[in-house]
């Protein structure tokens, strides 16, 4: 019973809350320390950032949201995928999603962000490849999407998104690591696109 509890996604998930809560509310500190900056890391500066912010949230909402599309999404892709592909994938997502982000604003000082988003993009849109018929229920909408519908509108808004510079959510990340995902999945299990398309 216990050994069915650890899996990879309640790992991550974990560890993800428990550190959020920490930088939260123990240690705003860890939040700074843990913050992606590119301005800093093309300096030499918190280069472990890349990967570290994603173990740390702006607030609360934040991490509700991204831990709950994890468990929502990743304990049925990692029982489909394999926990050691799983994460990889999450490993490698969370560096991907933010190397785009790490030249677009090298040069401004201003820029920090955190979360896990880009790895969990990852997640949904490998979950997508496997599931492109599931159906996805939106808090905004009073009807489900297929699985595919909603990730064909979700990167449209995405670089949408992007464009908008006073926002504070890094929806390069979310692209990007959706782009991640699906990537990934190409490359590890080519089946899955062909049965997709």
């Amino acid at each position: 019973m216990i050994a069915s509890l650890v899996t990879p996604t309640t790992i991550l998930l974990v560890v993800t809350t428990v550190v959020s809560l920490i930088a939260l509310y123990l240690s705003p500190r860890l939040l700074e320390v843990c913050a992606f900056r590119p301005y800093r890391v093309w300096r030499g500066e918190n280069r472990d950032s890349i990967y570290l912010a994603g173990f740390v949230h702006a607030n609360l909402l934040h991490l509700a949201v991204n831990m709950w599309c994890l468990w929502l999404f990743g304990n049925e892709l990692a029982r489909r995928i394999g926990g050691t592909k799983f994460v990889l994938l999450y490993a490698l997502a969370l560096v991907a999603s933010h190397i785009p982000t790490l030249f677009k604003e090298r040069d401004n000082p201003q820029y920090a962000s955190v979360g896990a988003s880009g790895a969990i993009s990852a997640v949904v849109f490998a979950y997508i490849v496997y599931y492109p018929h599931s159906e996805l229920y939106l808090l905004f909408l009073p009807f489900p999407l297929p699985a595919w519908l909603f990730g064909v509108l979700y990167l449209i808004y995405s670089v949408y998104a992007s464009r908008d510079k006073n926002t504070r959510i890094n929806h390069d990340a979310h692209f990007w690591g959706a782009v991640t995902g699906l990537v990934f999945v190409l490359f590890t299990d080519p089946g899955a696109w062909a049965r997709l398309l």
